[in-house]
């Protein structure tokens, strides 16, 4: 009865359109998917998620870390993600619940592509950037993102939102991340003991979930991701998958 009232259990595929004025005709709908943290949902669940993406022509997936919950290696999750259909490939980074030198080993094997402060020129006027887990070890935007031109529509994805408010973010256009769980648990929507400051963020309920902003203005998307963590159950946190389409500045 409570998961009918809540809908933990029921994945929402959010459809999201940014416009910029970074984004090029060629650019103008774009598809991105956007899943994190996954932890401990099941191969069956998981599954159910690819066929959906399957069916929404995405162009990117990224995936925003913590695949699992205690650092062991997801293979079945790996290699399920790693069945998406997309025509620019599948990128990850790493979560402060993984380990990365065996995560990143195994995404190779499954043809995901891991960023570590760095980051990729997709298309043309396209470039993506991952940074380290903030928590974990010394996350770098400006490293991440280094490579890529004033041109580029840059998007930044960073497991962590909590960086964004520490570090430089000029000149990014969009950045995404996971993390918060949307609360986790919490009384429709508010009253997240998780999001008590240094808990799982120092910022409250400034990244609960949805549309924020970075330390500088730049918009910052948070998902409250897929799985539960350690099984504790999403109340008024809907699982989620993120899809962004992205259009020319109106």
């Amino acid at each position: 009865m409570v998961h009918a009232v809540t809908l933990d259990r029921i994945v929402e595929y959010k459809e999201l359109r940014f416009s910029s004025p970074q984004v090029t005709t060629e650019l103008d709908g774009y598809r991105v998917a956007f899943i994190s943290d996954i932890h401990e949902m099941s191969a069956e669940d998981i599954r159910r998620v690819v066929d959906a993406l399957n069916t929404r022509n995405i162009d990117l997936l990224i995936l925003g870390g913590d695949f699992s919950s205690d650092g062991r290696v997801p293979h079945t999750s790996l290699e399920l993600l790693s069945q998406v259909k997309t025509t620019d490939g599948i990128y990850a980074v790493e979560g402060n619940h993984d380990n990365r030198a065996s995560l990143f080993a195994a995404m190779e094997i499954y043809g995901i592509t891991p960023l570590s402060n760095s980051g990729v020129k997709l298309r043309e006027n396209l470039y993506l950037a991952g940074t380290t887990d903030y928590w974990s070890r010394d996350a770098g935007i400006a490293q991440a993102i280094q490579a890529a031109s004033s041109s580029d529509f840059i998007l930044l994805v960073s497991h962590n939102p909590d960086v964004t408010m520490v570090q430089d973010t000029s000149g990014i256009d969009l950045i995404l991340s996971g993390h918060t769980h949307g609360g986790q648990i919490t009384f429709f929507g508010f009253l997240a003991p998780a999001l008590l400051p240094r808990v799982i963020t120092d910022y409250g309920h400034h990244f609960t979930s949805g549309w924020s902003q970075s330390r500088d203005g730049t918009p910052v998307y948070v998902s409250n991701g897929l799985g539960k963590y350690q099984q504790v159950p999403r109340v008024f946190a809907r699982p989620q998958v993120i899809l962004i389409t992205l259009s020319l500045s109106l």
